[in-house]
């Protein structure tokens, strides 16, 4: 009777086993094969991406459209400024948000707690919602049209947030007596925060960027509503490619490849930073 309810239990567990990896295949199938086809259709030529019958594996596959995407009006010009405006805004933004999450988190002052909720309550609002307004204010500073001034500066605020509440988390996971340990130690603030909170911060600090550098780079309405075609970055550039006379899938496709390698670049520059803070832990001794 035993082993019949063992054999049960053990072919049980094996058909769980079964439809579980047959669902996680299927499930990676259907995330994957978009960025299949993109990759694909990049490589195809005119003849076979404006076919109506599909081809799963390029005939004879072209560079040509990485050719025509590359030197397509404002490629160039957009993948600059994409550059620039993104690294620009995580920089500021991991700067200002440190400060203020180390305040939040290590002082005690009157309205600390409600600083915390209004930075929670910011990330529930659609930036959406603010774009006219903000379109208002940066056309009277004229920060719209040719300048990417404003565009940083909105996209500054933009992560300001989560680099806020996700570091404040970081701090606060760092104990405070090891703060005192080195102030009795001869240490001033400000060698505290050089030596002992910022080393520790690290790993946060390098996650909180893969964040922002994504959702910076991939953010193309607010660049698109302020600024001309020439001073917009990729994302806005891939949307300006499909227009009512059709759509050059093609060059498109490649575009979209060529859009997505900085981001995979910035990755894998900072991925050992990242496995490296966590397998060491939050603190070291």
């Amino acid at each position: 009777m035993a082993a019949d309810q063992g054999t049960l239990t053990v072919g049980r567990s094996r058909i769980g086993t079964f439809f579980a990896n047959f669902g996680g295949v299927v499930f990676s199938i259907v995330m994957f094969f978009p960025v299949y086809w993109v990759l694909v259709t990049s490589f195809k030529p005119q003849t076979e991406w404006s076919s109506f019958t599909p081809t799963f594996i390029p005939e004879a596959p072209t560079l040509d459209n990485f050719t025509s995407a590359f030197n397509a009006p404002n490629f160039k010009a957009s993948l600059v400024n994409g550059i620039v405006v993104t690294a620009v805004a995580v920089l500021f933004s991991l700067i200002i948000g440190f400060l203020a999450a180390l305040a939040v988190a290590r002082f005690r002052f009157y309205g600390r707690r409600a600083i915390i909720l209004v930075v929670l309550a910011v990330q529930l609002v659609p930036f959406v919602a603010l774009l006219i307004p903000i379109f208002l204010m940066l056309q009277s500073a004229e920060l719209t049209g040719d300048s990417i001034i404003g565009v940083t500066l909105v996209y500054v605020v933009l992560l300001l947030p989560y680099t806020v509440w996700t570091l404040r988390g970081f701090i606060a996971g760092i104990p405070r007596e090891l703060d005192e340990a080195a102030m009795i130690d001869g240490c001033t603030r400000a060698q505290v925060f050089w030596r002992v909170i910022l080393p520790l911060t690290g790993p946060g600090l390098v996650a909180t960027s893969v964040y922002g550098f994504i959702q910076a780079w991939n953010e193309f309405i607010i660049i698109n509503t302020l600024n001309d075609p020439e001073h917009q970055n990729l994302m806005a550039w891939l949307m300006q490619n499909q227009t009512s006379r059709g759509t050059y899938w093609g060059p498109l496709m490649a575009g979209a490849i060529i859009t997505s390698i900085p981001v995979v670049i910035f990755f894998l520059a900072v991925q050992r930073n990242i496995a490296s803070g966590l397998t060491a832990g939050a603190v070291k001794g």
